[in-house]
């Protein structure tokens, strides 16, 4: 079997349930801040009071075996305890946002998991200069669609569509130009570079966004226009923030 790409290892699959009962899937990635693990995914995945989807633990499928991908386990994670949400919820100036992360208890996950994970020394900060029309991947999982095999996410091309460093319309996100599905909400959203990092010097990716939704007109003529394929990412440098 050829090497798997570092990337693929950060992102992984997440089943939202309500007792039992299975709602919907989504992805989400891994952040290590110091000896600290995090899941990174949208809000909306684990609470969207708009369509009552209020699920109460999620399972995340992780990889065991480094030589057979094919072997993972599940790790399932409550969302509530007594009562309060067990995850952090990202903030910024126009108050609540769709990213929250959920610190993740190292001691009971599999001991030999395979995983690769973003770190601060792997954000892109909105002040850096990315010019526009860039072409960035988003890694995820669209329509629960993987290898179903290897159980390795899927990547789609995505070209930035708006300044980077500027909050569009005055909210913390930036546009990408891409063709994404339900079940990729929460996936990164990465540039490939040359060189690799410090501390993962055979990582050759920066995370510059999470993404979140299709971004769509209200004024939109369904029989005539067609979608406008832009979708938004929150800028990844709130990931600093929320973990800190």
């Amino acid at each position: 079997m050829p090497p798997v790409e570092p990337i693929l290892l950060t992102t992984v699959y997440i089943s939202t349930l309500k007792s039992e009962t299975l709602l919907s899937s989504a992805s989400g990635f891994f952040f290590r801040r110091d000896e600290r693990l995090f899941l990174v995914t949208n809000r909306h995945v684990l609470l969207d009071e708009a369509s009552d989807h209020r699920p109460d633990r999620i399972l995340i499928r992780v990889f065991t075996d480094e030589e057979n991908l094919a072997t993972t386990a599940e790790f399932s994670i409550p969302l509530y305890q007594d009562g309060q949400a067990h995850w952090l919820q990202a903030q910024d100036a126009s108050g609540t946002i769709d990213v929250v992360a959920i610190e993740l208890e190292q001691g009971a996950l599999p001991q030999s998991m395979v995983y690769q994970a973003f770190s601060p020394d792997s954000l892109v900060s909105p002040e850096t200069v990315v010019e526009v029309g860039t072409s960035l991947m988003v890694l995820g999982f669209p329509l629960g669609f993987s290898d179903t095999l290897h159980n390795l996410p899927v990547v789609r091309q995505a070209g930035l569509a708006s300044q980077f460093g500027l909050r569009f319309q005055g909210i913390g996100y930036f546009l990408t130009d891409a063709r994404t599905h339900r079940g990729i909400s929460g996936g990164p959203v990465v540039l490939r570079v040359p060189d690799g990092i410090r501390s993962q010097p055979e990582f050759h990716w920066r995370l510059l966004g999470i993404h979140s939704a299709r971004l769509d007109v209200g004024s939109r003529d369904l029989s005539q226009d067609e979608a406008l394929g832009l979708n938004t990412a929150w800028y990844a440098d709130v990931l600093l923030a929320l973990t800190e």
